[in-house]
């Protein structure tokens, strides 16, 4: 179990979202949370241009972790998006992006959330990881593979699969 097991339900896990631009990343992101929660969808996409302006959430090895915040949310809220074709993301390594893990926090989230990005940072170095989200058959399997990570048994992250 990690930090993120409670955090993403399989219907916040899309793949192959066909997203031509960050923009339109952000917007598909921001419908799924609005449809699902109530959020709406420009506040979500606000959020998370407000904090790419700080600088891009892109890692590297094409993985992004956008986030933002967003007044009266009680919660995080994540999502987990392969896209069809990789974005470009503006990536430390200049590599386009294909997985992406969103969230939303509260406007005043302290420590917690800042736990959550350390891990998902943590999970998606590992090249095994990657792979195993970038060939998951079904939101099912990529679901599983995010769940099922563990920071304290690295061997066995992709070997229930």
């Amino acid at each position: 179990m990690n930090l993120v097991t409670n955090l993403l339900p399989q219907e916040h896990v899309l793949l192959d979202l066909d997203a031509t631009s960050k923009k339109r990343l952000f917007e598909q992101v921001g419908l799924l949370f609005e449809n699902s929660r109530q959020v709406p969808r420009a506040r979500v996409f606000d959020a998370f241009f407000d904090r790419e302006k700080l600088g891009s959430t892109a890692l590297g090895c094409g993985v992004a972790i956008p986030h933002g915040r967003i007044k009266a949310l009680k919660e995080p809220l994540c999502a987990f998006v392969r896209t069809a074709t990789p974005l470009a993301f503006e990536a430390p390594d200049g590599q386009p992006v294909q997985l992406v893990f969103a969230m939303l926090v509260p406007e005043h989230a302290t420590e917690g959330h800042l736990q959550i990005l350390s891990e998902l940072a943590q999970m998606f170095s590992d090249p095994g990881f990657r792979t195993a989200l970038l060939d998951a058959k079904d939101a099912r399997e990529a679901h599983a593979t995010i769940t099922g990570w563990s920071p304290y048994a690295p061997a066995q992250r992709t070997a229930a699969l």
